[in-house]
């Protein structure tokens, strides 16, 4: 007889609240700019003003969770964003959490293509624009980066290092869109043509909360993307997929 494999509870997934990478991203589509005007590298990029209220708002949310359903240990991508956000939501919540850091919970890495909106791309690398659109979001690896199922490689290894040594406990995961979305690909055990349909319906929000429950065996979806904590508090919504394909 097979032993179940030792596992969380659940998993409370969250993206980011808005960073000042997110908001350069979107002022450079709408200018139709080819790159990203924002000095820090990726890692470094901190909270807008907007992202902090966010992530106060999310542990506002937190706190008034019964006890039986707020998270005991927290699992955070070590960018600036991730961990301002999980910092300020954890004080805001009055939680004293293990935050375990994990470089494989990172951001998509973009190789050349890094700090170039689409129209960027297309202009000074016309050819890895068409082997963009001729291999698809999944599979698409940049000259110097990682394609999703890259991403998706790296978080299954993750999940299975961390996920013993926090077996039976509820999960926090403060992270990025594409992140969300992989682990949701991953753990649901999704199709490419699932996940691709659910990325083509929406982005994941700022500081939004998706939820994955261990159910006889297998991991179900409880929520996806969603954002009432925020607007029951009148803290912004704000929806950006990033640049390129990156998510943020």
């Amino acid at each position: 007889m097979t032993t179940p494999a030792a596992t969380p509870t659940s998993l409370v997934l969250v993206r980011h609240g808005e960073s000042v990478g997110n908001v350069a991203a979107t002022r450079a589509d709408r200018e139709a700019a080819p790159v990203v005007d924002v000095a820090t590298r990726d890692a470094d990029t901190p909270l807008s003003d907007l992202g902090r209220a966010q992530a106060e708002a999310l542990g506002v949310w937190l706190a008034t969770l019964p006890s039986d359903e707020q998270p005991e240990v927290v699992w955070c991508s070590p960018y600036l964003r991730t961990l301002e956000t999980a910092t300020i939501a954890l004080r805001t919540a009055g939680l004293d959490l293990t935050v375990r850091r994990d470089e494989r919970l990172r951001d998509r890495e973009l190789g050349i293509l890094d700090r170039l909106t689409w129209r960027g791309v297309r202009d000074r690398y016309p050819e890895e624009a068409e082997r963009r659109r001729h291999l698809g979001k999944m599979y698409h690896r940049p000259p110097g980066g990682e394609s999703w199922a890259d991403v998706a490689l790296r978080l299954r290894a993750a999940v299975g290092d961390l996920a013993p040594r926090d077996a039976d406990r509820r999960v926090l995961v403060v992270a990025h869109d594409a992140v969300v979305m992989l682990l949701r690909f991953a753990l649901e055990e999704l199709t490419e043509d699932e996940l691709m349909a659910v990325v083509r319906e929406r982005s994941v929000r700022n500081a939004s909360v998706t939820r994955l429950d261990r159910v006889d065996g297998a991991w179900r979806l409880v929520a996806f993307d969603e954002v009432d904590h925020l607007a029951e508090l009148d803290a912004p919504v704000t929806e950006h997929p990033g640049t390129g394909d990156s998510g943020g």
